[in-house]
């Protein structure tokens, strides 16, 4: 499970990130979808701590990752990240125009 809790992230005086809170069960799957430029990235960039987060707790299987004494490569071993290039998966296509395919795997967080 991974539990989110006021996560933020800014960049000098930039916030992208502002008091974000989620849980995500065990088995999940979700969509994080959204206009280009509201943190979609940089968000799943801060779960796996390729971007170190401003602010906040992110708790993996209760594990505090952003605690210094958390043993990130190893957390690591247990996520997968699908990056923007939206023909990785070329068996799986929706049509253009139909959202039953998103509906389907998205929640909004």
């Amino acid at each position: 499970m991974i539990t989110v809790q006021h996560l933020s992230k800014h960049y000098g005086d930039l916030v992208v990130l502002k008091d974000i809170n989620t849980e995500i069960k065990k088995g999940e799957v979700i969509s994080i979808i959204g206009p280009s430029g509201t943190g979609k990235s940089t968000f799943l960039r801060c779960l796996n701590l390729l971007d170190q987060p401003t602010g906040g707790k992110i708790l993996i299987d209760g594990q505090d990752i952003m605690d210094k004494k958390a043993d990130v490569a190893k957390v690591r071993q247990k996520m997968n990240m699908v990056f923007q290039s939206f023909n990785l998966f070329f068996t799986f296509v929706c049509p253009r125009k139909s959202h039953t395919c998103a509906n389907q795997i998205t929640r909004k967080i």
